[in-house]
């Protein structure tokens, strides 16, 4: 079976053809423009290949719910040429009638690609978060992708502050929410340079700090038998080792489970899938 799979993202659309092994052949990466040029780029990549089904993983927000219209349509995104974009029913048109697909957000096709081939394989449950130009959530309970009214949002949910951060917070809705403290468009705010660059052991501590807690809400809410952080911060050397140390001293042995206790470093993991958990996660999308 040949499936083709788009990652939609802001800065780039990567397009790729897989099988239901999880096995990518061919994949290209489409910088994202407006959307006649950027769909121009998609269609083109897939033209001429035989493709069985196609699953599309998009920035958000976006109709997920299959029973509304608008299904498969981008809602009210920052990315003003995008608002309101029929994303699903354009890629549709230039493929046949029956052909199956699922769109889904970016962030949720990668927690689904981590629960089936990557970190969480063989689990029930897994919350991702990427912590990149701003932060997605996605998370999958009981093998299922969680919707409810829309799609889990939760790189804005509220997080206590640091004690020694006084910075407004970059998020244009909420300010200081998550996003608006531990995105890396906050950290470039907060600190005067990409993450990249960053080598002030004070601002990786603090961003562990605001991590942390985003993995202490996704056990209390979801309780996950797995937590995901990927994103290019999270590139950033041992942040992910600060991010557990705060994450045992916030929760303060309130959940008594050994594998946050005594196996965090197996509980809060970098995803398995590495870059292609977005682009394999919409290949599981249509399975």
């Amino acid at each position: 079976m040949n499936i083709g799979a788009i990652e939609a993202g802001g800065t780039k659309f990567v397009c790729g053809i897989g099988n239901e092994h999880g096995e990518i052949f061919e994949k290209i990466s489409i910088p994202t423009r407006n959307p006649v040029e950027t769909i121009k780029d998609v269609i083109a990549f897939f033209d001429g290949k035989e493709i069985d089904r196609m699953g599309i993983g998009s920035f958000g927000p976006i109709q997920v719910n299959r029973d509304q219209s608008d299904y498969g349509t981008i809602l009210e995104t920052p990315k003003t040429a995008w608002k309101y974009f029929p994303l699903l029913q354009t890629i549709k048109s230039y493929f046949p009638k029956d052909m199956p697909f699922e769109v889904d957000t970016d962030v949720n096709a990668a927690a689904f690609g981590e629960l089936k081939w990557g970190a969480a394989k063989g689990l029930d449950s897994c919350v991702y978060f990427t912590v990149g130009t701003g932060i997605g959530a996605g998370a999958v309970i009981d093998g299922k992708i969680v919707h409810g009214l829309l799609h889990p949002e939760a790189g804005h949910m509220f997080v206590k502050r640091h004690p020694k951060d006084d910075f407004v917070g970059s998020c244009p809705y909420h300010g200081d929410c998550l996003e608006g403290l531990a995105a890396g468009t906050s950290m470039k705010e907060r600190w005067g340079k990409a993450g990249v660059d960053i080598h002030n052991e004070e601002a990786w501590e603090m961003e562990a700090y605001y991590l942390a807690q985003t993995a202490i809400n996704a056990l209390l809410t979801y309780s996950p038998e797995k937590i995901i952080f990927g994103g290019g911060v999270l590139n950033h050397p041992g942040l992910i080792e600060k991010v557990r140390e705060q994450f045992s001293k916030l929760l303060n042995g309130y959940i008594k489970k050994d594998e946050v206790i005594k196996n965090v470093e197996n509980y809060i993991v970098l995803p398995g899938l590495g870059s292609e958990a977005g682009l394999k996660g919409s290949l599981a999308l249509v399975l």
